[in-house]
């Protein structure tokens, strides 16, 4: 069994038996594993946000809150398979570890006849990528959300590096290249910064203004610009 198969047969393990606990010892030898692989695994759960804890005791173990999870998923084969090319997709993205969390709560809550199919699927596919370049910080993901200012330090295209303070005001992406569009105090004015230029990033722990974006204050001069929000 890989490891995908198992993250989400550990998950329906717990489930089946919710909320009685599960030790670790007994979840090594039903899975034929190591404690250590499924401490991992675990881990792994929870960090993806999947609702599993600790009972302390003699016969505590690893409990899951079965009424704070997702049913199974009804995806098709095609639907789960889009799923996880669209999420596999954004690893270069400011988005690239809400991509792989949210991945792994489909996995633990994908029907298991599916996922099967959808794996052996995926290990099919693969994406041509560059890897000369560093991956967009989280930092720009949250900043939209929050409406916080970030003050970034963004390397242009000569090398030269600028500090700025920028209010973030949307994202626009373009096969692997991201880009944060947000107000940028050092010019006055909307600027589209590549988030692989973003050296850093922290937020200064003040709100932006309200500020309106539109799609032709852009000067996008080739492709055209479609909302998400268009679904």
């Amino acid at each position: 069994m890989n490891r995908t198969d198992r993250l989400y047969a550990l998950v329906e393990e717990l489930r089946a038996v919710s909320p009685r606990p599960r030790s670790v010892r007994r979840l090594a030898d039903h899975f034929e594993v190591s404690t250590r692989t499924i401490e991992r695994d675990l881990a792994a759960l929870q960090q993806a946000g999947v609702p599993i804890w600790a009972e302390p005791g003699r016969n505590g173990g690893y409990c899951l809150d079965a009424s704070h999870t997702l049913a199974p998923l009804g995806f098709s084969v095609d639907e789960a398979l889009a799923v996880t090319v669209a999420l596999g997709m954004l690893s270069a993205s400011p988005f690239h570890t809400a991509a792989t969390s949210a991945l792994r709560k489909v996995i633990a809550v994908m029907q298991e006849s599916t996922l099967h199919e959808t794996v052996e699927l995926a290990s099919r596919i693969h994406l041509l990528v560059d890897d000369s370049g560093p991956a967009a910080p989280t930092e720009l993901a949250s900043a939209l959300r929050s409406g916080g200012v970030l003050r970034i330090t963004y390397r242009d295209k000569s090398g030269n590096d600028t500090h700025r303070d920028v209010e973030p005001l949307g994202y626009v992406g373009k096969g692997r290249d991201w880009y944060l569009i947000g107000w940028c105090r050092l010019r006055d004015g909307i600027r589209a910064f590549r988030g692989d230029r973003v050296l850093s990033a922290q937020p200064i722990g003040e709100k932006a203004p309200r500020r309106a974006m539109r799609a032709e204050d852009l000067d996008i001069a080739h492709g055209t610009l479609r909302s998400l929000s268009t679904w």
